[in-house]
């Protein structure tokens, strides 16, 4: 298993290109499903959950053409579901992604069958799926779970309906915006989740013929046609991404530029970057990040739904904080099991005491070089911001996590100053090395 090298103490000085929105862009390689006719992604990262749903597509039945260099940024996908014959999602490529359940729906809405097994991913909790199957029902379908499978079926078309979700749910709210797309009346979702990824997947969806209003907010009234048709589309950037570059060049003390980044994403982080200390200013080109004079200042954190702080940003903050002057209060209230990146910047020297949802943070002045284990995607991140303020070497194993959501991690940030490698297996360590 590969793992990655740090040697930290580099502040990072230059330009990061951000890549495409993983969280928008499987949605909508799903909603090809949709329609007989091509439809064309731009700004596809490369990464390992990508791949996993081509595969998953593939099976289906979806042709897929990929152009441009697989190794260089913004390349163009194009899907195509003319063929597809098999509506079987099998477990053996669920189980390693839970966005895989997003066939569910499409399938269910243009074919009227679908068998999904249950899905996998990050082990940060439960996340239960059971507001999909619920909506699904509501909209007249016929759902049963047996051995591990979803089985959805319907007879002619879903029907609108109103759609109360007791609880904000993002990928619900992309499968019933994609099943609604096509069902028969009207279908209006409330306490539907507002994330910048659910009103890309919204807006590629009308411009494949869609009728949707309330994008954006958190009622969105769909108003089903009888097809749907292909189009270009381009995939926005990836703002998780853009908040953990952030805060790699925060910590570091550094100045970056970020490619792409829109600030009108990240209101939330950079209102919260803000007010520990760190400068992020928009550029004709993006973002721009900086760490203003002094050591980053302690602040008190809560995750919440968009608009709010994000969840997927929790554990990079963590690691920012690690360093603050003062003391921080983290609290996370969407996931349980997402501080299992604590015992590992503990290992680097971070002072953190958990309290049921909350993490206090006592900010020290340098963290250490250690061994440490990625246990989830932002987790791995999060070790990998921490060891580029660090005292000497950091080797994080498990490093496979960081595959699935950050394109060319290495490349990006070595050439903006990191000491950073990776190992491929079987290759010693400094420390390996000396002993």
């Amino acid at each position: 298993m590969d793992k990655i090298r740090i040697i930290g103490g580099a502040p990072l000085k230059g330009v990061i290109p951000i890549s495409g929105a993983k969280n928008a862009a499987l949605p909508l390689m799903a909603a090809c499903l949709l329609t007989d006719e091509t439809l064309h992604l731009a700004n596809v990262p490369y990464l390992a959950d990508i791949v996993t749903m081509a595969k998953l597509l593939a099976q289906h039945g979806v042709a897929l053409n990929t152009s441009g260099d697989g190794n260089r940024f913004g390349r163009m996908l194009s899907l195509n579901a003319a063929q597809v014959t098999n509506f079987t999602a099998p477990y053996e490529l669920v189980r390693t992604m839970r966005a895989s359940v997003l066939v569910l729906g499409p399938l269910l809405a243009r074919f009227g069958q679908a068998r999904v097994s249950l899905p996998g991913g990050c082990a940060i909790g439960t996340r239960p799926i059971d507001m999909h199957l619920k909506a699904l029902q509501e909209m007249g379908a016929e759902i049963d779970l047996q051995e591990g499978y979803i089985d959805a079926r319907i007879s002619g078309r879903l029907k609108g309906a109103v759609i109360q979700f007791d609880k904000v749910s993002v990928g619900a709210t992309e499968n019933i915006l994609m099943s609604a797309s096509l069902a028969k009346g009207e279908t209006v979702i409330r306490n539907a989740a507002r994330e910048p990824e659910v009103c890309d997947l919204a807006h590629c969806l009308v411009a494949m013929g869609a009728k949707i209003d309330g994008i954006g907010s958190d009622e969105i009234a769909i108003q089903g046609v009888e097809s749907l048709h292909g189009c270009p589309y381009t995939i926005i950037a990836d703002r998780v991404e853009t908040g953990s570059f952030a805060a790699a060049a925060a910590i570091t003390g550094g100045d970056v530029e970020l490619l792409g980044a829109r600030a009108e994403h990240l209101q939330a982080v950079i209102a919260t970057f803000a007010e520990a200390g760190i400068e992020i200013s928009e550029t004709p080109r993006g973002l721009r990040v900086r760490r203003a004079n002094g050591r980053v200042q302690g602040v008190d954190i809560m995750t919440q739904p968009y608009p709010a702080f994000p969840p997927d940003m929790q554990a990079q903050m963590m690691a920012l904080l690690s360093v603050a002057e003062g003391a921080s209060m983290v609290t996370e209230t969407i996931f349980e099991n997402r501080f299992m990146h604590v015992p590992e910047l503990t290992r680097m020297g971070a002072r953190i005491v958990l309290h049921g949802a909350s993490a206090m943070i006592r900010g020290v002045p340098q963290l250490r070089g250690a061994e440490v284990m990625a246990t989830d995607l932002r987790a791995s991140v999060s070790l990998a911001i921490a060891a580029l303020a660090a005292e000497g070497e950091t080797v994080i194993h498990r490093v496979y996590h960081l595959d699935r959501g950050y394109e060319r991690l290495e490349e990006k940030l070595s050439q903006c100053g990191a000491q950073i490698e990776r190992l491929p297996s079987g290759k010693p360590t400094l420390k390996s090395e000396a002993a």
